[in-house]
């Protein structure tokens, strides 16, 4: 049984968020969904309407909670992935071309999800200073970029921006604006199979670009994960470096390794 607050004589906006943020946690508001009419969590935390404004401000940020003008607060309903990432892409590839299914829209298939990715944007440009060095390029060396958002049940879960030399990529199938997949992975049939890989991790709050891509909320402060695989081909050179931005609430990395 869920614990109301104790009446106190004054409660400031981070207490009360901090309290609501146990009661949500807690499951209090599942059956309905929703949390009290703001008079009522007024009434409760004897404070005032601005006072319980900044409150849900503040589990807003915290992605705990959404509103709906008119009608009230609702708590946020995540259903995060668990992303193996040990297997993905590795050994017995799950491409299924007939049905356009690359390994990582398979490996969701697997969770019960529905997996789909919008349409592929491929440019020529500079690569960035970090994608350069990734790539073993010289500074300002161009670099072919083929960016994506991937989707979960129609929400955006993930970017996954993809960056090649041009010595790879050009005039190939790596070049069209389309979802390519081949069994066996796109790499492999171009003839710069991956043998080997490099996984570099790091976290912080989203940009206002990565807002915008993964259609957050403008004041998200839910931290992303950059998830960054370079990878290598038989003559040790990188082939690609893949870089994969996931919010932190909806994506749970996985690795399991045998001794």
């Amino acid at each position: 049984m869920t614990s109301r607050p104790r009446a106190q004589r004054r409660w400031s906006a981070q207490q009360i968020a901090e309290d609501l943020r146990r009661r949500i946690q807690e499951g209090e508001f599942n059956e309905s969904g929703q949390l009290p009419p703001t008079r009522e969590l007024v009434e409760t935390y004897s404070t005032s309407g601005e006072t319980m404004r900044q409150a849900v401000l503040k589990l807003k940020s915290w992605g705990l909670v959404t509103s709906q003008q008119g009608k009230g607060v609702y708590v946020r309903v995540i259903d995060p992935i668990e992303w193996h990432v040990h297997s993905f892409e590795r050994g017995q590839r799950r491409d299924d071309p007939a049905r356009g299914v690359d390994d990582w829209k398979a490996s969701i298939e697997e969770l019960g999800r529905v997996p789909s990715q919008d349409t592929p944007k491929v440019t020529v440009e500079r690569a960035p200073d970090n994608v350069a060095q990734w790539l073993g390029l010289e500074p300002g060396e161009f670099a072919v970029a083929r960016r994506r958002l991937r989707r979960v049940d129609g929400v955006p879960f993930q970017l996954a921006d993809s960056w090649f030399p041009t010595s790879v990529a050009m005039g190939t199938p790596l070049m069209k604006e389309e979802d390519v997949t081949m069994a066996g992975g796109i790499l492999a049939n171009i003839g710069h199979p991956q043998v080997r890989r490099r996984h570099i991790l790091r976290s912080w709050l989203p940009t206002d670009e990565e807002i915008a891509r993964l259609e957050l909320a403008p004041d998200a402060t839910n931290p992303i994960l950059r998830h960054v695989v370079v990878g290598y081909g038989a003559d040790g050179k990188p082939v690609r470096c893949m870089v994969t931005i996931a919010p932190g609430d909806r994506n749970v990395l996985i690795y399991d390794f045998e001794e």
